[in-house]
């Protein structure tokens, strides 16, 4: 299967991804509810919730599209599920982006090249995997 190593590889790439946002998300949140806790002076506003939620979801969904990604990479039945997936790691990523920006946040190519390009990856490989099985006649 052409599609094989693309989900392999990006489905890996996501899992060590997700598990640096989820620590993130887990500094982010304890550290705000530790300054909630000492009394700080603005609380926490919705900004900073939004960015909490976004942070921990995405990287939930990451997880699980990276996971499911290494364990269906040999099916192209599971290639529909894969690609439905990939575009809501992609989402999560944007909004993520979209977020950063109107609160103030400079654009960054990085997180625009690691937040869409490797779902994208992802993506394509499920496609390839999906058309594994498709007999071309002439």
């Amino acid at each position: 299967m052409k599609g094989h190593k693309f989900l392999k590889v990006t489905g890996i790439l996501m899992i060590i991804a997700a598990v640096f946002s989820i620590i993130a998300g887990v500094l982010i949140g304890g550290v705000g509810a530790l300054a909630a806790g000492l009394g700080a002076a603005s609380g926490l506003t919705f900004a900073f919730w939004a960015a909490f939620f976004l942070t921990m979801v995405g990287g939930i969904c990451q997880m699980i599209a990276g996971i499911k990604g290494i364990v269906h990479s040999k099916r192209s039945e599971s290639a529909g599920k894969l690609i439905r997936w990939g575009v809501i790691v992609a989402a999560f990523s944007i909004l993520s982006i979209v977020f950063n920006l109107v609160n103030g946040g400079e654009f960054n190519v990085i997180s625009v090249l690691t937040g869409v390009a490797i779902p994208a990856l992802y993506i394509y490989g499920a496609v390839l995997n999906s058309k594994a099985d498709v007999q071309y006649t002439a």
